[in-house]
């Protein structure tokens, strides 16, 4: 799938994803376990799997009155969109603007920096 088809994600939506991402095929009943905290209504959870589906990021397999929800895109696809959207929209589209931005506001530190471009040069 191209990335200008992907669609942007609500935090519900990329929860969702994430478990999906993590733990693999499961059924709402079961991801609704896993979750912590206050646990949202069944309904709550089947109506984002279903909104996932019209956007195209998951499907499923019918086992009798059952469903086993997939992710038909990959975590690294979605990131790769976000991060793109995140440059186009709060960096005009400039690494160099992201990454002064996080030196900036100390979430990333000149040796860690050093160590990324050491990295990447190998």
């Amino acid at each position: 799938m191209k990335h200008s088809k992907i669609q942007k994600l609500t935090k519900a939506e990329e929860d969702i994803m994430k478990m999906l991402w993590d733990h693999g095929p499961t059924t709402v009943s079961a991801m609704i376990e896993k979750m912590e905290g206050d646990k949202p209504p069944h309904s709550t959870v089947s109506s984002i799997i279903r909104i996932l589906e019209k956007k195209g990021f998951v499907n499923h397999k019918t086992y009798g009155r059952t469903y086993e929800y997939f992710s038909i895109i990959e975590k690294e696809t979605y990131s790769k969109f976000s991060i793109k959207n995140l440059l186009s929209n709060y960096f005009e589209g400039s690494v160099n603007e992201m990454v002064s931005f996080l030196i900036k506001e100390e979430e990333v530190d000149i040796k860690e920096l050093q160590k990324m471009l050491k990295n990447i040069k190998e």
